[in-house]
């Protein structure tokens, strides 16, 4: 932690330290859908600033595991893992409270956790819709209400939510996919007005393809494998 030097000329003046911004050490993070994709970059990106973090996600127990004590060995922090469906709100919510119980507060809440299912709007199966909406919205909301009364008596936190470039326009195929995403954006700039005077931020991204082993199927190669292809044919 740096402190300012005192000017010297009598009319010092005190501030706070200032922080490296890249320096997450004490901070906690508690990350949905992080044991693949983008969360667990997510999740290796903090851990590597020495913050903590809270796992979350589908998988095989075993390699879960794996990967938490691999990142937790490699960064030197804590790492736990929460098992919530992002279907339940209360499970949502206890992840939330689970990070505050094991690693002592919530500075970070990344809402991540997402599915997808491409059909056109008259054959759209009520289940899927159901599901996308609740895991790629609902969660999120869920998560975040959890989060504020944490933030609020520390002083300070930050909600990052993940949405998509389908949140800014649409493709066909994908209506539930595009109303949660754009859903997304709209409670993220609702809940960035009611807590901007708490000193805490709420901000979404919006990525466009990530290239990850689930965006992967026998139908769908590697983009990259695709551009070679296509360029062998100049």
């Amino acid at each position: 932690m740096f402190q300012w030097p005192k000017r010297g000329d009598g009319a010092e003046t005190t501030s706070e330290p200032f922080r490296d911004i890249g320096d997450l050490k004490g901070q906690v993070a508690v990350i949905s859908g992080s044991t693949s994709g983008i969360g667990l970059a997510f999740a290796r990106a903090i851990a590597s600033r020495g913050g903590d973090v809270v796992l979350n996600g589908l998988g095989d127990p075993s390699e879960i595991e794996r990967t938490r004590s691999e990142l937790e060995a490699s960064c030197g922090v804590q790492v736990r893992y929460h098992a919530a469906n992002m279907l339940r709100g209360d499970e949502v919510a206890d992840m939330v409270a689970y990070g505050k119980h094991q690693l002592g507060r919530v500075d970070i809440l990344i809402n991540n956790a997402g599915v997808q299912h491409v059909e056109a709007v008259e054959k759209f199966p009520s289940d899927k819709w159901e599901q996308i909406i609740a895991i790629n919205l609902s969660s999120t909301f869920y998560a975040t209400r959890a989060a504020i009364p944490i933030m609020k008596a520390q002083g300070r936190g930050r909600i990052i939510n993940v949405a998509s470039a389908h949140g800014l326009v649409a493709s066909p195929f994908k209506s539930a996919y595009v109303a949660a995403k754009h859903g997304v954006l709209g409670f993220t700039k609702t809940v960035a007005l009611e807590i901007a005077q708490d000193n805490i931020t709420c901000n979404a991204i919006c990525p466009g393809f990530v290239e990850t082993p689930k965006s992967r199927s026998p139908t769908r190669p590697a983009r990259a494998a695709c551009r070679k292809k296509r360029s062998s044919r100049m």
